[in-house]
């Protein structure tokens, strides 16, 4: 080794002590200073700590609160939307679906109803028209065939139709007002003979429980007279005449154009729905029409027939007021069922109080006779025939009449039963041909397939 070479460790060893031994003097030095620096209460140690410490939070969730107000929104991410049927048995959603529908046509007809009753002076007017102009129908049609143009021919059978209500009720008239003395003097002797039956018969009433009777329904009529308000009284009778006077030229304005213009009129009211349902709406309106007209008829033939029969068993037993009894019964037949009856109830009230109770017993055995042959015969044949409703459904459609408009709603109630019907059958057969023609394209596509497996 050469002399250079010895004399590097020799150097490098040297530099070592002294590094080691200068720490150990810097740290002597130094911990004097740190003695000295170190404060000498406790207690002012551990405020100024938590004092950072605090200072150190604080400063933190303002930067996180300033960081989240500077923040961008956080991007929308889409996705496919939940679509899918409610999972709920198949029994619930049917009666669900079955309910809110049933809900939404009562709605409607509750609807259609309050407006009716409400525009009553012109609803009812224009059913009664229209109830007319089905009756006489075919005789604007029969003087069209002879030449007579059609607006002539309705103004013609309207005057002829009036004119004829008028000659019946004038003579109707004149036979209350001739019979008016002899029915005074018949009534006075037929009360007196209701006594008698009363003190005589199975009742054997006296005198004075007669009387007692007598006044005790004297003094509730006497009551119920007073407790009115005459001056309402006039006012609904008022109110109630110009109604009348009202409805009688609307039925006679809408009688002519339904008459003469009936095809117009219908047409326009079939343009106000869509397109795809102008035909059936087309042929269901006619096939109404059809049915409305063989209803009118047949109860046009049925009211006849009850009002001739008991006019005959009236004149037969002598009663008075036959003619206007059979006029009575003529018009509350067409109210089917009941109307008949309850208009013969006079002719026994009548027959009561002008010849006594056998006279008015034999009355009430001709008039359930004749009811009863137009029960079961005239009804079936007629109404069986040319209109095809239940009796249990005449019934029940009279009784909903009465409860929504009296005798009006009762007048109405079968007729609009019978378009119903048959409106609801043409379009149940309609739907029948429309699934057998896609039975048969179904049929005859499925025999190609077939045959190409084959």
């Amino acid at each position: 080794m050469t002399e250079g070479e010895q004399s590097k460790p020799n150097d490098s060893a040297t530099a070592e002590q002294e590094a080691g031994e200068r720490p150990e003097e810097d740290s002597a030095q130094q911990e004097p200073d740190r003695e000295a620096e170190e404060p000498h209460d406790h207690h002012e140690l551990l405020d100024r700590l938590q004092a950072r410490r605090l200072a150190q939070q604080f400063a933190t969730q303002w930067a996180s609160l300033r960081a989240e107000r500077r923040a961008e929104p956080s991007p929308l991410q889409g996705g496919p939307s939940n679509t899918r049927k409610a999972q709920v048995p198949w029994g619930l959603d049917l009666a669900a679906a079955w309910s809110w529908r049933l809900l939404m046509i009562a709605v409607a007809l509750l609807a259609l109803l309050w407006l009716s009753a409400y525009f009553v002076v012109v609803t009812m007017p224009l059913v009664i028209a229209m109830l007319i102009a089905a009756l006489t129908a075919p005789m604007v049609r029969w003087l069209r065939k002879i030449g007579i143009p059609r607006s002539i021919s309705a103004l013609l059978v309207v005057i002829a139709g009036v004119g004829s209500i008028g000659a019946l009720l004038t003579f109707v008239g004149r036979e209350i007002a001739d019979d008016y003395s002899e029915l005074s003097v018949q009534v006075v002797s037929g009360l007196q003979e209701i006594r008698d039956w009363l003190r005589d018969g199975p009742l054997h009433a006296s005198d004075s429980q007669i009387n007692d009777w007598l006044e005790r329904a004297q003094q509730a009529i006497t009551e119920r007279s007073k407790d009115t308000d005459v001056v309402g009284q006039v006012t609904e009778v008022g109110a109630a005449l110009g109604h009348l006077v009202a409805g009688f030229f609307i039925v006679l304005f809408a009688t002519y154009f339904f008459l003469a213009e009936g095809e117009r009129i219908w047409s326009w009211a079939v343009r106000m729905f869509p397109r795809s349902a102008q035909e059936r709406v087309d042929s269901s309106g006619r096939v109404a029409w059809v049915s409305l007209t063989h209803f009118v008829r047949a109860t046009v033939i049925v009211a006849f027939v009850d009002a001739a029969g008991i006019m005959v068993v009236a004149i037969l037993l002598d009663v008075p007021l036959a003619l206007p009894i059979g006029v009575l019964v003529f018009l509350g037949a067409f109210i089917p069922m009941i109307g008949a009856t309850i208009a013969g109830s006079v002719a026994v009230l009548v027959a009561l109080v002008a010849q006594g109770p056998w006279t008015a017993v034999l009355m009430l055995i001709g008039v359930i006779a004749v009811q009863q042959i137009e029960g079961h015969v005239l009804q079936p044949f007629l109404m069986g025939r040319w209109v095809s409703v239940h009796p249990l459904a005449v019934i029940l459609a009279i009784a909903c009449g009465v409860v929504v408009a009296g005798v009006a709603g009762a007048l109405v109630a079968v007729p609009l039963v019978a378009v119903v019907n048959a409106v609801v059958h043409h379009l149940a057969s309609f739907v029948e041909a429309v699934e057998e023609v896609d039975d048969a394209v179904h049929d005859a596509l499925q025999g190609p397939q077939q045959g190409a497996q084959a």
